[in-house]
């Protein structure tokens, strides 16, 4: 995972409202690992995306 590359391209601002426990612990995982606060935000938002493109009305293609 490390090799892969988030948050590139054109960026967006997305501004949330999320329970404080939850930023405090995206707060310290960051402070634990190699990714910054952004990136880890960004991994978790692509992993739920990828389990749940059925909300996007989207299949993923197999090719």
């Amino acid at each position: 995972m490390r090799s892969q590359e988030h948050n590139k391209g054109e960026l967006s601002e997305l501004k949330v409202k999320i329970e404080k426990k939850v930023v405090e612990d995206y707060a310290r995982m960051a402070e634990n690992s190699e990714y910054n606060l952004e990136e880890l935000v960004v991994i978790a938002l692509k992993r739920f995306r990828a389990s749940h493109c059925d909300y996007l009305k989207e299949h993923p293609t197999t090719d």
